[in-house]
């Protein structure tokens, strides 16, 4: 059984949606981030970073940190997602939401949705960044169905975070290609679960 540790974020959903893809028994363990609960030793002793998500096997007794890794990991255990012919595609585009979609979305998070008016710079420097990750995207999906050939951990590492897009103010309707891939991912039955992460009738942003 797969016990995950994490908030409800894009980071989070990540591991929520592969568990249901990948059908394993797993539960959620929350950690509330906002009262600072991953800077507590005991889970600072399986996240060095004090990040969510985090998750123990509890068949063999392995924690693993790092959304990216986690995935990686859940992907060898299943055998789903991650097949070993197409594995050097995958970890490139799963490796590009972890070191730049993310964190530059996340950064679009801060300027543009939590603190707007607090630094020009910080939203002009940002929403710029994130048009242009959309436009990276949208060029890919027009040459792929899915970001590394098939339906894959690529994808749904990326999708969490393109599901803010109505925080993102950049009209994801006004990329044909990205569009159509996330319309079709937000119709997987394991990801509208998994998108639920904590159980709350969460549902998925319409595009």
């Amino acid at each position: 059984m797969i016990e995950l540790l994490t908030a409800n974020t894009p980071n989070g959903k990540k591991i929520s949606i592969m568990l249901e893809e990948i059908k394993f028994e797993y539960k959620v363990t929350k950690i509330n981030i906002l009262k600072g609960a991953q800077f507590e030793p005991k889970f600072r002793a399986i996240s060095p970073f004090s990040k969510i998500p985090v998750i123990i096997d509890h068949d063999n007794n392995t924690s693993v940190f790092e959304s990216g890794a986690i995935l990686m990991y859940l992907g060898e255990k299943s055998g789903k997602f991650y097949p070993e012919k197409n594995k050097g595609l995958i970890i490139q585009w799963l490796m590009g939401q972890m070191a730049y979609v993310g964190p530059m979305l996340g950064q679009h998070h801060q300027f543009h949705h939590y603190n707007p008016g607090k630094s020009n710079w910080g939203e002009e420097r940002y929403f710029k960044i994130a048009k242009t990750i959309y436009k990276d995207l949208d060029e890919r999906l027009e040459k792929s169905e899915f970001l590394a050939g098939d339906y894959s951990i690529a994808d749904i590492a990326t999708f969490p975070w393109i599901a803010r897009h109505e925080w993102h103010d950049v009209g994801l309707q006004n990329f044909k290609h990205l569009t159509r891939w996330y319309k079709e991912i937000s119709n997987r039955e394991a990801v509208i679960k998994g998108f639920d992460l904590l159980k709350r009738d969460e549902k998925i942003p319409n595009s």
